[in-house]
């Protein structure tokens, strides 16, 4: 069965890697157009296009596929199946019918749940216990497709969402791999989602960073670990601002305003909620470098 894989960023290679460790006929890879990177602007390639390189596959790297020049590409390399992790292109329709077994995605949720871009994020963010991945078919709504098979796993209660996203790779590497191998056999099903349960996972950005102390400190934890390690959390100490990468919640049943400084110890700055406290563990102030927190409050001393 011959494969094309189309995807850019860590988790896609992790997935390309499984595949092609799998045996799978990889005939091309598609993957973003290399981009401008770090100070010395200098053109970077994705991961996957790394991944490819490697293995001496193809790499194909239209802007997108509006011009029939870059459908006609595809074509000629006559996929059965194209495979689409985390490509970051939407697939027009007279691309999706040009393999017969079909378009697959693995999505980072639990469809139909956060369909959208930052699925993991948000699953963080709210405070869920469990997620996982999702393998569907591709449609021309977004993350709509009939869902192929789920594979699911808790969320640590101090997991940030980057960790999870690690795990999710492996995961959904995983799952991608058993459902080409349903999809050779013929065995593969095809489950519609059902639309009463939709929820959505909007793009991330830096306006969300600001730390809100009305939330209860599991609001405010949760919000912490979702945005690690991008855009991050964000909070003001006299007047100070502060990247906020971990905190832990902490026991306190006091009335003090939200946002009061209530303790410095050995482990972090304790700050109350609008429920409960949560302890800063882990920071970093503008123009300096990311350290724990009693060692630097330690150097630059708190009015309390």
């Amino acid at each position: 069965m011959r494969v094309v894989f189309m995807g850019t960023p860590d988790i896609a290679a992790t997935c390309l890697k499984k595949i092609i460790e799998d045996k799978f006929d990889v005939v091309g890879v598609y993957t973003q157009p290399d981009r401008p990177k770090n100070r010395g602007m200098k053109l970077s390639f994705s991961p996957v296009k790394e991944v490819a390189l490697a293995h001496n596959i193809p790499v194909f790297q239209p802007e997108n596929f509006r011009e029939d020049e870059a459908v006609e590409q595809l074509r000629s390399l006559q996929p059965d199946v194209v495979a689409v992790v985390a490509y970051g292109r939407i697939l027009p329709q007279r691309v999706l019918d040009i393999p017969p077994k079909g378009c697959i995605n693995i999505h980072a949720s639990l469809l139909p749940c956060y369909r959208g871009s930052a699925p993991y994020q948000w699953a963080v963010l709210d405070g869920l216990t469990e997620t996982g991945v999702s393998a569907m078919y591709l449609c021309r709504e977004m993350d709509a497709g009939d869902v192929i098979d789920v594979s699911k796993t808790p969320i640590g209660p101090d997991e940030t969402a980057g960790e999870l996203l690690d795990r999710l790779a492996v995961l959904g590497a995983e799952l991608l791999s058993q459902t080409l191998n349903k999809i050779e056999k013929g065995t593969a099903t095809a489950t519609p989602q059902d639309c009463s349960k939709v929820t959505f996972a909007p793009m991330l950005d830096k306006t969300m960073s600001p730390i809100d102390w009305n939330k209860t400190a599991q609001q405010v934890h949760n919000h912490v670990r979702g945005l690690n390690p991008w855009p991050v959390a964000i909070a003001e100490i006299q007047g100070q601002r502060f990247k906020i990468y971990a905190t832990a919640i902490v026991p306190y049943a006091g009335n003090a305003a939200p946002g009061t400084i209530l303790a410095l110890t050995k482990t972090g700055l304790q700050i109350a909620c609008g429920e409960g406290a949560v302890e800063i563990r882990t920071l970093q102030a503008e123009g300096g470098k990311r350290m724990a927190a009693p060692d630097y409050f330690r150097g630059h001393p708190l009015q309390l």
